[in-house]
């Protein structure tokens, strides 16, 4: 049975939380759908290529049919050219998008976060915030949890809190509505406020 660990105030260990069994049952498949689909739609799809019909020039024909014991020609824009139109080149009108239904998504977080309690990298507290907005103070609560880097998952960020965090390296401050499987996944520990908590597992 894997459990979440919770902090108090310090961020100290105060107890744990146990983590509801269809998490633990989620298929790493899911993750692996959603993870595929997250990084191809980042994809900036701005390669592309001109064919022979794009590429400027080339209207006069550039020696006679006949006569010169070469190969006829017609354009210098040809692909045969240096200078001219690629023959099968890429398009920016690919679509990269891979669709992954609601369920798959959601099966996907719940996976990501079975994966970080079984590893003890899964944190519940209370609340987050920096009320000082001090980059500092956030910096200090990076020491205390003693992680490499962490996804800290509010239900709302407050003003303080997110000038205190967006300059983190070793960091993301993200809401509730903006967490995922890709996220939970790509950082080493994941901090969530309870209410969060309680939210995902009463969904699940």
């Amino acid at each position: 049975m894997s459990t979440a660990v919770v902090l108090n105030e310090n961020l100290e260990k105060a107890g744990e939380a146990e983590v509801p069994a269809n998490f633990l049952e989620a298929s790493p498949h899911n993750l692996y759908l959603y993870v595929k689909s997250y990084q191809a739609a980042l994809r900036a799809n701005t390669a592309h290529s001109k064919n022979r019909s794009a590429v400027s020039g080339g209207g006069k024909k550039p020696w006679s049919q006949k006569g010169r014991g070469g190969a006829r020609a017609g354009s210098i824009r040809s692909p045969l050219f240096v200078g001219g139109g690629v023959a099968f080149g890429p398009k920016a009108n690919r679509n990269y998008d891979q669709k992954v239904n609601k369920k798959q998504k959601r099966l996907a977080l719940m996976h990501a976060l079975a994966e970080k309690a079984a590893n003890g990298k899964l944190y519940i507290v209370d609340t987050i915030e920096v009320a000082s907005g001090k980059t500092k103070d956030a910096s200090a609560m990076m020491n205390k949890l003693g992680e490499r880097d962490a996804l800290w998952v509010k239900s709302l960020i407050d003003d303080k809190t997110y000038l205190a965090f967006r300059n983190l390296p070793n960091c993301y401050l993200i809401e509730e509505n903006e967490l995922n499987g890709y996220l939970a996944a790509a950082y080493r520990a994941v901090v969530i406020e309870r209410a969060v908590w309680e939210n995902l597992t009463k969904e699940g």
